[in-house]
């Protein structure tokens, strides 16, 4: 693990101590959650996230996903879940963190179901209800926009710089993991929504030089920009439990229904390795094989 990741490093070596010490596990034990552990704090670190308390639940399930792309079998993913579920619950006992934010995640639903894909009708009325006569409606409308219109992950959209944004070439250079960084166009609405938040960011206290920041001129905090997205679904009345995941799976799956080509597809979701972004080929299979037993009529 590298070396600056300070509370996640100082939390493992905690835990596995107490593992050693007060769990009374056998050393295979110990040496498969060790190394599963370590794994997930590294895809962690890969994202920047180096705080106990910055972690969310779709950590886990980007991370679960990376694992099952990887050719991991789900004997092997469900025993990884078990070590960082564990992981999870010794964070909250011991101080690092207020929520376990893994008791919602279940190894054999997590590794059936994809997250649900918005409808078009949906992320309309989830962007709407943002409000626009506000600073922060409008910083807040722009942000879900963004989400959908480039397929950002959160860490991507919260650590996003303003240099980084080209306005006037309407595109948008995305730092993702490995610190790989990738050309993604802006729409024509992301660069509407951009011009006219940009111009309310300046009258804030500039004291970071993230796109999306707050009234004290911080950014946003991961957490803080989950809690947003999830705020804005209850006021859409969108009954699907929805994420900023949920807007990056639904901007591949938009993209690829309606003709798009795998290879850019996986372009701008920055993925390594295509079999990755193949998963959304999936739902968009599912998709037509559903409307095709519904509306036929010799379905």
């Amino acid at each position: 693990m590298p070396d600056d990741l300070f509370a996640l490093r100082i939390a493992f070596d905690r835990f596995m101590e107490s593992a050693v010490f007060e769990a009374g596990l056998s050393e295979k034990t110990l040496s498969a959650y060790s190394a599963d552990i370590r794994r997930y704090l590294d895809n962690l670190a890969e994202q920047d996230i180096f705080l106990p308390g910055d972690i969310v639940f779709e950590d886990v399930v980007d991370h679960l996903s990376m694992l099952r792309a990887a050719g991991m079998s789900p004997r092997s993913i469900a025993r990884h879940l078990s070590a960082v579920r564990r992981f999870h619950r010794f964070l909250v006992e011991e101080g690092f963190c207020e929520t376990d934010i893994t008791e919602m995640a279940e190894a054999p639903h997590l590794l059936r179901k994809l997250p649900r894909c918005l409808s078009s009708a949906e992320v309309e009325r989830l962007i709407a209800a943002a409000d626009s006569a506000t600073p922060e409606g409008v910083r807040d409308s722009a942000m879900l926009e963004m989400f959908y219109a480039c397929g950002l992950r959160i860490s991507e959209l919260a650590a996003l710089p303003v240099k980084n944004i080209n306005l006037e070439e309407a595109t948008v250079r995305v730092k993702g993991k490995g610190a790989k960084f990738r050309l993604v166009p802006l729409g024509k609405r992301a660069l509407e929504k951009l011009h006219a938040w940009m111009p309310l960011r300046m009258r804030w206290a500039k004291r970071d030089d993230a796109v999306f920041i707050g009234a004290s001129g911080k950014r946003l905090s991961r957490t803080t920009v989950w809690r947003m997205v999830k705020r804005y679904a209850r006021d859409a009345n969108i009954k699907q439990n929805v994420t900023p995941h949920s807007l990056r799976h639904s901007f591949a799956t938009h993209l690829l229904d309606n003709g798009a080509d795998l290879r850019a597809v996986q372009e701008m979701l920055g993925h390594a390795d295509i079999g990755t972004t193949q998963i959304y080929t999936h739902v968009s299979a599912e998709r037509l094989s559903n409307a095709h037993k519904t509306f036929h009529p010799r379905a």
